[in-house]
């Protein structure tokens, strides 16, 4: 261990292990905690590795003894919203009970830091673009309450316990490690770019446009992109935020812009020199037309940037990660 402990629940997963290796670069020990149930052991490359699941009160009273981190940040969660809504039972337990387990776990080690994984989904379907940390929650499936619950958690807990927390509403994670270590491996995959280059190089059907009579300029959705490695150094900034004194805060990430799905099969296109076939199909319920974040906040209070803005950069990443595996 060459610096301070970090407790990394979901450590082994996509944007959990792109943190750890942030976290190594800025000084840190990351510990990653996870049950790879998601996440994959190989991607533990930048501190220790401990098995184990954030509802396993035992397990973590182990890990905290052992290192004695000074900070978690929090990761481990089911994040499938289709599931969500077949299964809710499987996230409100793993999600949220697991979450109060750790709470009550980091309370009685005395770790006071957190920074909470959270997700745009606490909106739900919201009126106005783009969304401030103002706009209503109200999420529309078990995945976002599952999420808006912890961070009721986050500030019951700051009033009773004194934690400190930050909460990271992201928008749509995307991209790869620039240096190839690690990437985006997920099963079932469900995100857009992967499923574009997948269909483009082959490995799949032909790559599936779920609505395309919105009322955007193309007719498809509309999302906010950021690369995986701003997420990263997100976490790792709002951590030296919490310490340096920053009051517990919900915060959004993006890049303040949003691409069609039509802007992903072209720029997948381009990058590859590949076609992506595609198959168009009926809109999803519960999809909205668009959905891009504004992160003024996190940039003035984390004194954080996105370093990775163009969508081309971010699927040639990813890419670079799928063509060399």
């Amino acid at each position: 261990m060459s610096g301070p402990a970090v407790l990394v629940t979901g450590g082994a997963g996509y944007i959990g292990s792109h943190t750890c290796k942030a976290l190594h670069a800025a000084g840190y020990t990351p510990v990653a905690f996870d049950n790879l149930v998601a996440g994959h052991r190989e991607a533990v490359r930048w501190g220790p590795f401990e098995y184990g699941d954030v509802a396993n009160r035992a397990r973590l009273d182990e890990v905290l003894l052992t290192y004695r981190p000074r900070a978690a940040l929090h990761f481990a969660a089911h994040a499938y919203v289709g599931e969500s809504m077949a299964n809710p039972g499987k996230y409100y337990r793993n999600n949220a009970v697991g979450s109060l387990t750790l709470l009550e776990a980091l309370r009685d080690h005395g770790v006071r830091d957190l920074v909470f994984s959270s997700s745009c989904a606490v909106y739900g379907v919201p009126e106005t673009v783009p969304i401030t940390e103002d706009t209503p929650t109200d999420p529309i499936n078990p995945y976002g309450m599952s999420k808006l619950v912890v961070e009721r958690m986050l500030r019951d807990f700051q009033s009773a316990h004194d934690l400190r927390w930050v909460a990271l509403r992201y928008f749509n994670a995307a991209g790869a490690d620039p240096a190839g270590e690690i990437g985006e491996d997920h099963d079932p995959e469900t995100r857009v770019i992967p499923l574009a280059l997948f269909a483009a190089a082959g490995k799949c059907g032909a790559f599936r446009v779920f609505g395309s009579d919105y009322p955007t300029p193309d007719g498809t959705c509309i999302r906010d992109y950021i690369h995986v490695s701003d997420l990263a150094g997100a976490h790792v900034r709002a951590l030296a935020a919490l310490q340096a004194g920053l009051a517990p805060a919900a915060l959004n990430l993006g890049v303040g812009h949003g691409s069609s799905v039509k802007d992903i099969i072209c720029t997948v296109e381009q990058v590859t020199g590949l076609p992506v076939p595609v198959v168009n199909d009926a809109r999803r319920p519960g999809d909205p037309a668009v959905l891009v974040a504004d992160a003024s906040q996190a940039r003035r209070l984390l004194d954080w940037a996105p370093s990775h803005g163009s969508l081309a950069e971010i699927v040639e990443t990813a890419w670079n990660w799928h063509r060399h595996r």
